[in-house]
This record gives C-alpha cells, sequence and structure tokens, in this order.
C-alpha cells in the first residue's frame, strides 16, 4: 500500500533539503566549473632570471601547483619542450607546445642541454581534440612572439601567448601583437579562456571578454592577464618560489 505524507510533512521535507544547500535540477545558478592556472616559468637558460628557478625546482613547483589546484587547464610562458612533457606525464595532463623561433630556429634550452626547445604551452585535463599555433606579424629584436589555442574534449578553448617588450604605445610590436591576439580571441565560437605574458597593462581582449589581471601581484605586477567567455570568473594570486612571476588562477563557470 501506498503511503501519502500530509502536506504539512511535504512542506518540511523541501524546507529541510533547502537548509543543507543541496542543489536543485535545473537550478540557473548552477554552472559546471572550469579553472585554468597560468605561469611563466624563466625556464630557457639564457634570461637573468634563470637563476632562480634553481632547475629541476621549478619543474617540481608547476607540478605542486597544479595536483593542489586540481585545474581543468595550465598555461605555461618561457618554458622547454622536455620539460613540459615531464609535467604533463607526472600529472597526468595532454600538452600541447608551439615553439618560438629564436635567430630563425628553435631555441635549445640550456643549463642543463636536453630539455627540448624554448616556447609555450598548454596542459588540459581532458583530451585535447585540436590545436593551433601560429606568429604574429611584427615581434621586437631576434625572438618570434607566437599564440597557441588548444580545443578540449569539453569543447572549451584555451588560448595562451607571449607578447614583446618594448612598451605598448601605438605602433609598437606589443601594441600590434595585442591588436592581433584580440582578432584571433574574438574569432573563436566556443567558449574560451585565455592566460599570459602580455608585457603590457592594457588589455587585448576582444569586447566581448571580460579582463583579470596580476595588478595586485608581488612580482612584476599587472602584465599577465586572463581574459574569457565563460562566466562569474574570479582571480586568485600565489606568489611563486622558483619564478620572478606570480601565477594566476582562474576560475569561471561554463554557461548554460
Amino acid at each position: 500500500m501506498i503511503r501519502r505524507l500530509p502536506l504539512a510533512a511535504l512542506f518540511g521535507c523541501l524546507l529541510a533539503l533547502l537548509s543543507t544547500g543541496t542543489a536543485v535540477a535545473g537550478s540557473a545558478e548552477a554552472r559546471p566549473p572550469y579553472s585554468l592556472l597560468h605561469m611563466n616559468l624563466c625556464a630557457s637558460g639564457y634570461a637573468g632570471c634563470y637563476a632562480k628557478t634553481e632547475y629541476p625546482k621549478i619543474v617540481a613547483e608547476v607540478v605542486a601547483r597544479i595536483e593542489a589546484n586540481d585545474v581543468n587547464a595550465v598555461t605555461l610562458n618561457e618554458a622547454c619542450s622536455g620539460d613540459v612533457a615531464e609535467i604533463a606525464a607526472r600529472t597526468g595532463y595532454h600538452h600541447r607546445f608551439a615553439t618560438v623561433i629564436y635567430r630563425g630556429a628553435p631555441l635549445a634550452c640550456k643549463s642543463p642541454e636536453g630539455r627540448g626547445v624554448f616556447g609555450n604551452a598548454v596542459l588540459t585535463k581532458e583530451a585535447i581534440h585540436a590545436s593551433e599555433d601560429a606568429p604574429f606579424s611584427v615581434f621586437n629584436g631576434v625572438e618570434q612572439r607566437r599564440w597557441l589555442c588548444v580545443t578540449t574534449a569539453r569543447r572549451v578553448d584555451v588560448c595562451t601567448t607571449h607578447l614583446s617588450t618594448g612598451g605598448e604605445a601605438p605602433g609598437t610590436a606589443n601594441a600590434t601583437q595585442c591588436a592581433e591576439l584580440t582578432a584571433v580571441l574574438a574569432a573563436r565560437t566556443r567558449p574560451t579562456l585565455f592566460a599570459g605574458d602580455v608585457n603590457r597593462r592594457a588589455s587585448c581582449a576582444p569586447p566581448t571578454h571580460w579582463t583579470l589581471t596580476d595588478a595586485a601581484a608581488v612580482q612584476a605586477p599587472g602584465i599577465q592577464h586572463a581574459y574569457g567567455t565563460l562566466a562569474a570568473p574570479t582571480l586568485e594570486l600565489e606568489p611563486t618560489t622558483h619564478t620572478d612571476h606570480d601565477a594566476l588562477v582562474v576560475r569561471a563557470g561554463l554557461r548554460r
């Protein structure tokens, strides 16, 4: 025999359910979470900041931060391809790498050697279905700058770049690269999350994207940015031990 609860009892059960904070199916506020860690590693072996990395401690620090934050994606600037492959193997993440051309050829990382070539990377917890990268039309000096975007199995695009130094005034290489980055991100049709060292304070985000920056960072504040189209973004800054930029952790929600 089926027993029916009195209306008052049903009402009491509903109140108890709501008081526990249990989400009601179909709630407009419930969004699948998405998170990203960004770091500039200063890992080439050539830059003045390299001594601080105390290699291989910088690799261990990246792995520890990925595991502690349990992020969906990671963007890395000034990285080495061999180190990125090691980080991916130790964390179980998928990865793509974009090689930076230096004096017309890939730049082999040194001190120690055998770490692959210099460039930028994206790592993702979910499988990568596609990736693309390309150089900007201009750059300062002998180091080519390029962007990298991947599309994950969740159909989220994750992008990074490291723009030229030399100032952000109109007509500079940085300003030209910024405008080209704006166009690259504006052309994405899927939910998009970008993070990178843009070496400028003014945003390169398209009008449809939000902007978060590391203006409150301890090291080199204001020049690492995150842009995106995901919902309700938040930014956490984590001081680093073995590189010259703080780490960024972006958390947001995938729009339904």
